[in-house]
């Protein structure tokens, strides 16, 4: 496989190899590509969990046990404020 990279990509590569980070661009590709897999390994893993909890908050939205973003940012401040101000134990 040959690929052309933009120039901008090569100027980073080449930075990369100066700085003694990686000896070739290939190790310098090559980690790159680990990086995306492991990006993508977690990506898939959380999917279903980020599905569950966008269910969750359809069904509340359904059941009109929603807030709207300023109010629900006015009680944080407010739990947040009583719980600076009470002393601590």
């Amino acid at each position: 496989m040959q690929i052309t990279l933009p120039p901008e990509l090569e100027q980073f590569i080449q930075r990369q190899i100066t700085a003694g980070k990686y000896q070739s661009a290939l190790d310098v590709i090559t980690a790159g590509v680990h990086l995306l897999e492991q990006q993508e390994d977690i990506y898939q893993g959380r999917l279903p969990e980020l599905q569950q909890d966008a269910q969750i908050g359809l069904e509340a939205v359904q059941r009109g046990e929603v807030v709207e973003g300023p109010t629900a940012m006015a009680q944080i401040r407010e739990k947040l404020r009583t719980r600076h101000a009470s002393p601590e134990s």
